[in-house]
This record gives structure tokens, sequence and C-alpha cells, in this order.
């Protein structure tokens, strides 16, 4: 079997900043792979290109350019937000308002996003709303372990159903049986 459309993958790899000797970004094993619906649209489109036709038990050694992954940091991204947003019950939440955190906001769309806080000033926080690997290129080692058909509930949901013993047989998240939205 092969790493192509509706089948479900799952990988090992070590990513890293920039290049072969950058900084681990993040390294999964087997024990906490990336499992997915390849095809399905949910990662970089030319992370599953390098993967496509790939067989379990192959290694993969690959960079992607920024520009092929979370695009390029976007100035007017970094925004000032007035620190009152940040107050509960008319107090600032100090456990909340650090620099550093990241923070689920949402935009005046309803849209739901993530803000780094770079800054703290007197009436106005300055956050980052880039994807934090926004500007880096990326390099990735690995293997794929495991490759699979996916059920039709996986096809019509989009998406794997992992951590359920049922989920092979179509089964998972019916409230007839144990499973509990593993996806």
């Amino acid at each position: 079997m092969r790493a192509e459309k509706d089948n479900v993958v799952s990988v090992i790899y070590e990513l890293r900043k920039g290049s072969s000797d950058g900084e681990i970004i993040e390294s999964l094993d087997g024990n906490n792979p990336l499992t997915f619906l390849f095809g399905s649209g949910g990662l970089l489109p030319r992370f599953e290109e390098h993967l496509d036709g790939m067989k379990a038990g192959d290694h993969f050694e690959f960079l992607l350019n920024s520009s092929d992954a979370y695009g390029p940091v976007i100035e007017n991204m970094v925004v000032h937000v007035p620190k009152h947003i940040f107050e509960i019950d008319g107090k600032l939440d100090n456990n909340l308002l650090q620099t550093g955190n990241v923070v689920p906001m949402m935009n005046a769309e309803g849209k739901r996003l993530n803000g780094k806080i770079l800054k703290i000033e007197d009436e106005v926080v300055e956050m980052d709303f880039n994807h934090p690997m926004a500007g880096q290129d990326l390099y990735f080692t690995g293997k794929l372990i495991e490759i699979r058909k996916a059920s039709d509930k996986e096809l019509e949901h989009g998406h794997t159903h992992g951590g359920c013993s049922n989920c092979s047989d179509g089964h998972c998240g019916d409230d007839d049986h144990d499973c509990h939205s593993g996806h």
C-alpha cells in the first residue's frame, strides 16, 4: 500500500529549523506518530507531495522553503490591541497578560486566531498573529510507519479517527461504542 489520496498514513519525523543541523522544532516517535488522512487538505500540501507514493518503511528527508510552508512573516499581522480586552470582571488577567504567552483571540469577523504577546505597554498590547513558523524554512527527516485504507466514516468526516479500537470498522464516534471523539 502506498501513501496516496484516501489512505491513512502514519509518520514519525524530526523537524528542524532551516537545515539538517538546525534547531529541533519538533520530534515525533513511534509512541506519538503523526497520523493523517492523505489528500484531505489537513497538512501542508508540499509536505504531502514529498510523501506521495511512498510505502510503509520508506524514509524521507526534505526541505520546505518558508514559501511552501507557513509563508513569510507579514508585518501587518503584528498589531496593537487595547489592553482592556484582557480584563475579566473589570480587572486585568495578569496570568494571561504576560510577554510570550499565546492567547486565543477572535477577529471582527468571528474568525479564531492565536496571538503571541510581544510587548505590554500602558494602554495597548503588541501581539503577533503570524503563524509561529512563518518565515522559517522547515527541514524534515523521518519514516512512514504505517499506511492503511481509510474507513468510510473517516472519508466522510475528512480526518482520521485515532485512538479507537473500533475505528477500522467504521464505528468510531457511534453512540453504542466506547469511542470518545479521538478526532
